[in-house]
């Protein structure tokens, strides 16, 4: 059976002197669909259709809230990723289901930014 991840929420705080807005930032599925039981979820993050390398993740969880779950947890570990700003995470999808991964990053923004 399979799983769908439908949704990839963003939670974003930028570090620097100049600020970024979040809404900038993007986080889109590397693989929408992903197998029952063991597996490893993959995002990309972009800023302006550009990606977006060396964010630190604060926070992630998956769940079942698609479907009216939200109880419904799984565990979620991050895992090294070889692709440049692809963020990849170990979980076990214990049903078949629509699953929601949610991220809260901090991007360090670099001087001369424009944003």
């Amino acid at each position: 059976m399979r799983s769908k991840l439908i949704a990839c929420a963003l939670l974003i705080s930028v570090s620097s002197t100049a600020l970024a807005d979040p809404k900038d930032y993007k986080f889109q599925a590397v693989s929408a669909t992903v197998k029952k039981g063991k597996a490893v979820v993959a995002v990309r993050l972009t800023s302006r259709g550009k990606p977006v390398s060396g964010a630190e993740i604060v926070k992630s969880e998956i769940n079942l809230a698609p479907d009216g779950m939200t109880d419904m947890t799984s565990m979620v570990t991050p895992v090294p990723s070889t692709r440049p700003a692809v963020y990849a995470f170990k979980t076990n999808l214990t049903m078949a289901g629509r699953w929601s991964l949610s991220l809260s990053t901090k991007v360090a923004q670099r001087m001369g930014d424009d944003r």
